[in-house]
């Protein structure tokens, strides 16, 4: 039996039921270590500008525990958010034969926790997301390389959750024979399943929002800030001039006037507020095609969630799991993104064979299937062999 220490950073919709699953493993003793509890109290957030707190668990079906947070503005939104002290006594406590990070190591809870584990010759491993889409060559861009490169070598293995994420731990010098495949997944079962009772919701909330029945729907689903850019989708939308087509945003922030503004003479465009985990499917199932425009994403999980789904999509070339989700006129396209003309082209493109779309969202699901939590414990225990051999 193998005690496996997971340091998180707070209780989150995609890794708790990946928790919950890894701790169903006849050799893994799990427990995960919380810097924060945003998520499972109403608290507010910063990008969708209202309080909120998920409403499926989160925190059953695995040993968990919550360390002290004693920053005065506590958050992931910056350096100082996590400061939890006695974070490397608990994790000792436990007594883990090795330790996994989930969180950046960009905190100063993970600065201090790196620095005072070394002596205990416990072998860490590391997740993250992070990737080189729109690197810069500058100075400050070398030092920060090398900094990173130094930090990197605390490290006895680096899970990787795609292609762009694989590059850039290649590019701070991690050793391919210290990189594992962990696919970044999300609960595939719980947007798998479309079944009579989603569609019947899915009609009744189309007449609610005003939607024709007849209508193919366009759907953005997220955040309504400027990095993941809906007003360029607002803006390629009304260019495209396309028929019996709707496009449905999903979501609050602070764009969220600018965002209707640009659309009140456009009486094919819909609000919808923020939805909580539990009515994500049915906020998949209305549409037929998913966008995700974004200028700046490390993975986008909301595609994994569409496509499971059985969903066509399209993203941006910053997005960064379109190197591996996306195949161009196999379940979707990608554009250039921050070009609403490519946009554009690309909403006319989708929308102007229906049946093809059709096809692409079953080849959603096909490639999504291995994107799966199987597949992350499978990459886990590989890492597990090599770090503890």
């Amino acid at each position: 039996m193998i005690n496996l220490a997971i340091v998180a950073s707070h209780p989150i919709q995609y890794y708790a039921p990946l928790f919950q699953r890894i701790a169903q493993e006849s050799d893994l003793n799990i427990k995960v270590f919380y810097l924060w509890d945003f998520g499972i109290t109403n608290q507010i957030d910063r990008g969708f500008q209202q309080s909120l707190k998920w409403d499926i668990s989160l925190l059953d079906g695995y040993e968990f525990e919550f360390v002290s947070n004693t920053s005065k503005d506590k958050g992931t939104h910056h350096t100082f958010g996590l400061q939890n002290p006695t974070l490397t006594k608990k994790v000792l406590e436990f007594k883990p034969d090795t330790i996994l990070l989930t969180v950046s190591y960009n905190y100063i809870s993970i600065y201090r926790f790196l620095w005072e584990i070394r002596q205990h010759h416990i072998p860490i491993m590391f997740r993250g997301d992070s990737h080189r889409i729109l690197a810069k060559q500058d100075l400050k861009s070398k030092v920060k390389r090398l900094l990173i490169c130094k930090i990197f070598k605390n490290f006895a293995a680096c899970l990787y959750v795609g292609k762009a994420n694989y590059g850039y731990f290649r590019y701070h010098s991690v050793p391919k024979n210290k990189l594992f495949f962990t696919p970044h997944s999300i609960d595939n079962n719980r947007f798998s399943n479309l079944n009579d009772e989603y569609l019947q919701e899915v009609n009744i909330w189309k007449q609610e929002l005003g939607i024709s029945l007849q209508d193919a729907v366009i759907l953005f689903a997220g955040k309504f800030e400027i990095i993941k850019q809906p007003i360029d989708l607002i803006k390629a939308f009304i260019n495209a001039k396309l028929v019996n087509v709707s496009l449905l945003l999903v979501g609050s922030g602070h764009l969220e006037k600018d965002m209707q503004d640009l659309s009140k003479y456009n009486k094919k465009i819909y609000f919808a507020p923020f939805q909580n985990q539990s009515l994500m499917p049915r906020t998949y199932a209305i549409c037929d095609l998913v966008i995700l425009p974004s200028y700046s994403e490390t993975w986008g999980l909301a595609i994994n969630e569409a496509m499971c789904m059985g969903k066509p999509v399209i993203v941006s070339d910053h997005v960064g799991c379109a190197a591996d989700l996306v195949k161009p006129f196999e379940n979707g396209l990608i554009f250039e993104a921050g070009n609403v003309d490519a946009l554009t082209d690309c909403l006319r493109e989708a929308m102007s064979d229906r049946d093809r779309l059709k096809r692409w969202g079953e080849e959603s699901k096909k490639i999504i299937a291995n994107y799966s939590y199987d597949h992350v414990i499978a990459g886990l225990k590989q890492a597990l062999k090599a770090v503890l051999k």
